[in-house]
C-alpha cells in the first residue's frame, strides 16, 4: 500500500510539472519573455506597511491593483504592488514598480500605459488595459503622497 501511495504521489507531481511546462510553453506563444518573467517571478509584489504613498484602482475588467511607495527626498526608493488580477496585471504592476523605483516624483508621473507596454515588449490587445491599470494606480499612489505631504493630517484618517 505504501509503495503505491508514493508511486501515485510521484505520478501526480510529474503530471503537475508537465502541466505547468505546457502552460508556460503556451504563454511564450503569446507573451514576451519580459511579461513571463514578471508574471512568474514578480520582484515588486507585496504590501508595504509604512508607505508614503498608496493608490488603489479598479480596472475596467474588474482587476484591482494597489501600489505602495516609499519616498525619500522626493525620490522613490521602493515600490510594491498587489493585485487580484491575471498574469498580465501582475507583469504590468511589477513593471510599473520597476520603472518607478529610483525616479523622482515628476519623472514617475510620466510612466504611462505606453511606456509600460513598451518596457514589457508589448501585450496582446485584449490585455493592454492591464498596463493602463498599473499606470493609473502608480499615479494614484503619487497623488496620495503629494496630498499627504501637503496635508499630513489626511494620513491619520485614511485607511490604506
Amino acid at each position: 500500500m505504501k509503495g503505491e501511495s508514493k508511486e501515485m504521489s510521484v505520478d501526480f507531481d510529474k503530471a503537475i510539472e508537465e502541466m505547468q511546462a505546457s502552460i508556460i510553453e503556451d504563454a511564450r506563444k503569446v507573451y514576451s519573455e519580459k511579461v513571463i518573467e514578471r508574471w512568474l517571478r514578480p520582484k515588486y509584489m507585496g504590501e508595504m506597511e509604512k508607505s508614503q504613498g498608496c493608490g488603489k484602482v479598479k480596472g475596467p475588467c474588474g482587476d484591482t491593483m494597489k501600489i505602495f511607495l516609499s519616498i525619500h527626498d522626493e525620490k522613490i526608493v521602493d515600490a510594491r504592488f498587489i493585485t487580484d488580477g491575471c498574469a498580465t496585471s501582475i507583469a504590468a504592476g511589477s513593471m510599473a514598480c520597476e520603472l518607478a523605483t529610483g525616479k523622482n516624483i515628476k519623472d514617475a508621473f510620466k510612466i504611462s500605459e505606453e511606456i509600460i507596454l513598451k518596457s514589457l515588449d508589448g501585450l496582446p490587445e485584449e490585455s493592454t488595459h492591464c498596463a493602463l491599470l498599473a499606470s493609473n494606480t502608480l499615479k494614484e499612489a503619487l497623488t496620495d503622497y503629494l496630498t499627504s505631504k501637503n496635508e499630513p493630517w489626511r494620513r491619520l484618517y485614511k485607511k490604506q
